[in-house]
């Protein structure tokens, strides 16, 4: 884990600290970092978090994958294993087997338990039983077989943006003052924007389950946090979420707004999603009229059906058959 997570996290904590630099400084590079934290934040609340973990609405095949390849910008671990972690974290939600519950320690629950090997977690049989559905897609299953992949498509995300901006830079200025704004990119649009991005996910393990009220009597210490919403686009509606993960949306009162679920209602407007999952209620009553309507189905189906039913008219003596 040593390698994996802690030397990631800690190097780009300090290489981030360049954002102090005044020559990185420029106001584009402020923009990128504030537009990246949203955008590339939503590849995995959106993609990681709502669409693989909970299935809560279905995409086109080539639009999932280029969630994937976001959020594996944000060098937030592949997807199988982010996945299989917040399935078991649901599971054993605040219990000794949840990966990240806070109330060992705030620390423990934002962080640290990245930095701590957890045989059971990282066990093969963990993944089978938490993200069989990802790793029979060849796609998944290459990522999981080549785990520096996320390395190498986060250090290829910082030669895109460092060779676009020095281009970019060379229309107005020479290549010294170049280089700086290509630095500064770099350092606000991708180092900073990471950092943002961990702390705002890490923010749901750990605030989240500590700060807040409580909407439903859960049976783990889940809390909806309206500052870890508005950053996090609705995700700190944690306590609702908890009450029923599969729904797709977190508002569960009309102050609790949920920017993801208003992005997902976007996208099926054109055409980018669709099974969007409703409510629990509205699942339910789904479902009970789909029972009656094949008991109906069934009956009808059935001789003399429609003279039990009580219908009437010639239509029925036609459809009916009755005896000779």
């Amino acid at each position: 884990m040593f390698f994996r997570y802690c030397v990631p996290i800690v190097a780009v904590h300090i290489l981030a600290l360049a954002v102090f630099v005044p020559a990185f400084f420029s106001w584009t590079a402020v923009v990128l970092c504030l537009v990246g934290v949203h955008v590339f934040g939503q590849t995995i609340t959106m993609g990681y978090h709502r669409l693989l973990t909970h299935r809560s609405f279905k995409t086109p095949r080539w639009f999932e994958r280029v969630l994937v390849v976001g959020a594996l910008c944000c060098l937030e671990d592949s997807p199988a294993r982010w996945v299989a972690t917040h399935r078991m974290h649901h599971a054993h939600s605040d219990e000794q087997e949840d990966p990240h519950s806070p109330l060992v320690t705030f620390l423990w629950g934002h962080v640290w338990w990245l930095f701590v090997r957890n045989h059971s977690l990282h066990h093969p049989a963990n993944y089978e039983r938490y993200a069989r559905d990802l790793l029979v897609d060849p796609f998944y299953m290459w990522i999981e077989k080549h785990p520096t992949s996320p390395l190498w498509v986060y250090a290829a995300q910082i030669v895109l943006y460092a060779v676009a901006s020095f281009a970019a830079a060379l229309l107005w200025t020479d290549a010294a003052g170049a280089a700086n704004f290509a630095a500064g990119v770099v350092v606000w649009g991708v180092l900073l924007r990471t950092v943002l991005v961990w702390h705002i996910t890490w923010s749901v393990n750990s605030l989240t389950h500590i700060f807040g009220y409580r909407n439903h009597d859960t049976d783990e210490n889940s809390r909806n946090n309206w500052l870890v919403a508005l950053f996090a686009c609705g995700e700190g509606w944690h306590n609702n979420h908890h009450s029923d993960p599969a729904c797709c949306t977190v508002r569960h009162r009309w102050w609790e707004i949920d920017i993801t679920y208003l992005e997902v209602r976007a996208l099926a407007l054109v055409g980018l999603a669709w099974d969007i999952v409703p409510p629990r209620a509205e699942r339910a009553a789904r479902a009970m009229a789909g029972r009656s309507e094949n008991v109906a189905l069934k009956a009808s189906a059935s001789p003399r059906a429609d003279v039990a039913l009580g219908a009437t008219g010639p239509e029925v003596v036609a459809d009916t058959q009755l005896p000779s």
